[in-house]
């Protein structure tokens, strides 16, 4: 397989998805969006509302939606112009965690039944006692054990449980990418801490890269190097995290920020009040800016005509705030 130094390349990506009578009008759900990860291991966080594009673009990395334009690259490799037996690699190399864990598993199946096809299916691993230490060795990483789990149905775990074995199957490919959508939105509080730590020594201690799709810019802070702001299909700002969070560009990331932060912290002083706009697929018709409709600062350019992306030490955001 080709290798680069580049891990995966998304290439001014868009997904158009119909509305109106008949769906045959079309608006952009992803605009050429681009993003980069380096093969260095990283974790990459999505952030955005609802309806910002970020489990479109998940899909499409999955292979499970087809861009209508632009290209999505794994290890140089074009994801959509694979052969058979590239598709079964990207498999093993791409796995994916998604939010709700009672979803993944039937109840009438034990859970380790999973695991096993996992191996067996996808691996090819037909020895039992080899798939059997696997699975252990897996578990065990996750804070669990094969004996915990065995012979036991999805509704006799809690979630947090369940969100452990989804995580152990994904890893028993060993993948060099780990796509977690939303992975502890359904948890409770006390226990999400526990699944962003293991997030974070899947890339510590198996130099697994992540991307970590999220609307909580909070945890996105406690586990992400990297942060990408989407918003109606725009990505709208792109840097290292603690700088995006102590020093947020785009008007829509300083509400984000805004929103969750104590109020004695300066950028609760300086985001102005927000636009109301309860008017979603407008927003996505826009020529310009599609955050101008709630944007405090937006002019008559910001409706008309789509902000460049404009590089400020090391970081990326759409605005015209920043054009000089």
């Amino acid at each position: 397989m080709n290798n680069t130094d580049t891990l995966l390349h998304i290439n001014n990506v868009t997904k158009l998805f119909g509305y109106g009578l008949l769906g045959l009008r079309k608006f952009r759900a992803l605009n050429n969006v681009s993003l980069t990860m380096p093969i260095e291991p990283e974790i990459l966080v999505i952030v955005g509302e609802t309806g910002s594009g970020k489990s479109t673009l998940l899909k499409i990395i999955l292979r499970m939606l087809v861009p209508d334009y632009g290209t999505v690259l794994y290890k140089g490799k074009n994801i959509f112009k694979m052969k058979s037996s590239e598709v079964r690699w990207y498999r093993q190399e791409v796995q994916a965690v998604f939010q709700d864990p009672f979803e993944t598993f039937n109840p009438l199946r034990p859970v380790v039944d999973y695991l096993n096809d996992t191996l067996k299916y996808l691996l090819k691993v037909r020895n039992a006692s080899e798939r059997k230490t696997l699975i252990d060795q897996t578990l065990r990483f996750v804070g669990l054990s094969l004996e915990k789990v065995d012979g036991k149905r999805s509704n006799e775990f809690s979630g947090g449980e369940l969100q452990r074995i989804s995580i152990a199957r994904a890893l028993l490919s060993r993948p060099k990418l780990l796509l977690a959508d939303e992975p502890v939105s359904m948890l409770d509080a006390s226990l999400r801490v526990d699944i962003l730590n293991i997030l974070k020594d899947v890339k510590e201690n198996l130099k697994t890269s992540i991307i970590y799709v999220t609307h909580d810019i909070l945890t996105a802070y406690y586990v992400g190097d990297r942060i990408a702001v989407l918003y109606r299909g725009d990505l709208v700002e792109l840097g290292p995290i603690t700088k995006v969070y102590n020093e947020p560009l785009h008007p829509y990331t300083q509400l984000l920020l805004s929103s969750v932060l104590e109020p004695s912290l300066d950028i609760r002083k300086k985001v102005k009040p927000l636009k109301r706009s309860t008017i979603e697929l407008k927003e996505f018709l826009l020529q310009g800016c599609k955050f101008a409709m709630r944007c405090p600062y937006a002019t008559k350019k910001c409706y008309e005509t789509p902000p460049p992306e404009i590089k400020i030490n090391g970081r990326a955001v759409r605005c015209w705030l920043y054009v000089t």
